[in-house]
């Protein structure tokens, strides 16, 4: 078993993606920087843009890490050895999410144009789809569509590879749908931030809702059983079984925990908006 751990990172980390280096990669959302923290805490800081705003990260089937920028509306990306380029959108797009395909490309949504789209690793911008209601997160579902958050429409989002939107409401109004993530169990989960609620999607089926006790930012993959879920709202982590049972932990008051991320070894990693970024024990 391995001892938990925090590393002091200024700059509002956000979001965290592990990388194929063995290193977690993360967001720095109030600085303009991208941050990479190795498995024994030593600390490298890769400067972007102080007002480009990095929101979301992953790694892409290019070896690189992908992230939005949703300050200066382009598309990220850097490599292992730290070296930067960008993709720039149209003005306000206001890109969030991003995804990989099971097309090998990178999806991203614009919140600020109401759009899902595309980019190739090449940089190639090759579609745009008109969703509204300010998508927010995206994910490939088990069905090997895109999956995504429509914040504002109160539901959630499925496009397929070719193209056709599907719209599902939430049974709760006003819930501020943010998060999702796909499990092994061949269901779609997502945060319900106002609503204090964390829904779930089994394939084909009626959408569930399970009451959290704080507002839920982030969701992702337990490799064991259900998901993890932050509570920023409370300064919390919760886990919760694909059976529904909850478990909370206690963070530190104002860590303000939004992105998580699960490492090669199966090890959840937390992004603490209020300057840390913390290493779950295994």
């Amino acid at each position: 078993m391995t001892d938990a751990f925090t590393v002091s990172v200024e700059g509002g980390p956000y979001a965290l993606a592990a990388g194929p280096d063995g290193a977690m990669w993360v967001t720095l959302v109030h600085s303009g920087a991208i941050a990479r923290v190795t498995s024994g805490g030593e600390l490298e800081i890769f400067p972007v843009a102080p007002a480009c705003r990095p929101s979301i990260i992953t790694a892409g089937p290019d070896g690189a890490l992908w992230f939005t920028r949703s300050g200066d509306d382009r598309i990220g990306r850097i490599t292992t050895a730290g070296e930067l380029s960008d993709f720039e959108l149209s003005e306000g797009s206001a890109p969030y999410g991003i995804a990989v395909g099971a097309d090998g490309g990178m999806w991203f949504t614009a919140m600020g144009a109401g759009d899902v789209g595309r980019i190739s690793v090449e940089g190639e911008l090759s579609e745009r789809h008109a969703v509204g209601g300010a998508p927010s997160m995206i994910i490939t579902g088990p069905d090997n569509a895109l999956w995504f958050t429509l914040n504002q429409r109160n539901a959630i989002g499925r496009l397929s590879l070719s193209g056709e939107l599907t719209v599902r409401e939430l049974p709760t109004a006003a819930a501020g749908p943010v998060g999702i993530a796909a499990t092994h169990d061949d269901a779609i989960w997502f945060t319900e931030i106002h609503a204090e609620r964390l829904g779930r999607i089994p394939m084909n089926e009626a959408i569930q809702e399970i009451d959290l006790p704080g507002k839920p930012h982030g969701v992702v993959a337990d490799p064991d059983d259900g998901v993890w879920v932050s509570l920023w709202g409370s300064s919390q982590l919760a886990r919760v079984s694909g059976d529904g049972e909850i478990v909370t932990i206690d963070l530190p008051a104002g860590s303000e925990p939004h992105g998580l991320a699960i490492d090669a070894d199966g090890v959840l990693w937390v992004a603490l908006e209020a300057g840390f970024v913390l290493r779950m024990p295994s």
